[in-house]
């Protein structure tokens, strides 16, 4: 697991139901629910402030949470989901599914490509076209890697990145079987221009 598993202070709902749904938002609350884990669901509210600036942060729906709730053990959840107000695109409700460390589960992880210097095919001016900012893995929940690393060392221009070049986190499996494509090197416009023409011209001789 990459760095320490970031804790999540909410409090429990006394009541449930759309009444105080409404009311834990009156309150700059925003409410949500903690199921899974063979035990009962959990009615939860966090400070609206500091989910909104957790989503702001991004892989909030990737992150493994020490969930913190008063009066019950401390539990490892993931989000399964957020509401959002369909005008205003803010978060009305929340979903946690608790974890245990064995668990499998699907996330999408982000991907950074390293080593560019060391591309010649980013040398001669080409261009790394990212088809996939993150990839969906299947992960244990007590090993959640941060990220995964693509290394350009070696790229040429029309070499294609496939998941299968990318060397994964232990315990880590991608969810899609098939071997699909991360990124690529595309030629710049000028040199692809320069391609057809030349390709051009040879045909032209050739007949």
């Amino acid at each position: 697991m990459a760095g320490e598993i970031p804790d999540l202070h909410v409090t429990e709902r006394a009541g449930t139901g759309k009444g105080a749904a409404r009311a834990a938002r009156r309150a700059g609350m925003v409410p949500g629910v903690v199921y899974g884990g063979d035990a009962d669901p959990i009615a939860i509210e966090l400070p609206f402030n500091d989910l909104l600036k957790r989503l702001k942060a991004g892989r909030f729906l990737a992150t493994l949470f020490n969930l913190k709730v008063e009066g019950h053990e401390d539990v490892r959840v993931i989000c399964r989901g957020v509401q959002r107000d369909v005008v205003k695109d803010l978060p009305t409700h929340v979903d946690f599914m608790r974890l245990r460390r064995t668990t499998r589960v699907n996330l999408h992880i982000p991907v950074e490509f390293i080593n560019h210097a060391a591309a010649p095919g980013l040398k001669r001016g080409g261009v790394l076209t990212v088809v996939r900012a993150d990839v969906d893995l299947s992960v244990i929940a007590g090993d959640i890697p941060e990220k995964i690393t693509v290394d350009l060392t070696g790229a040429e221009i029309g070499d294609t990145l496939t998941i299968s070049k990318v060397t994964l986190p232990e315990g880590a499996k991608p969810v899609i079987e098939r071997d699909f494509v991360i990124a690529n090197i595309a030629a710049p416009s000028g040199l692809k221009a320069q391609d057809d023409a030349e390709e051009a011209a040879e045909e032209a001789a050739e007949e």
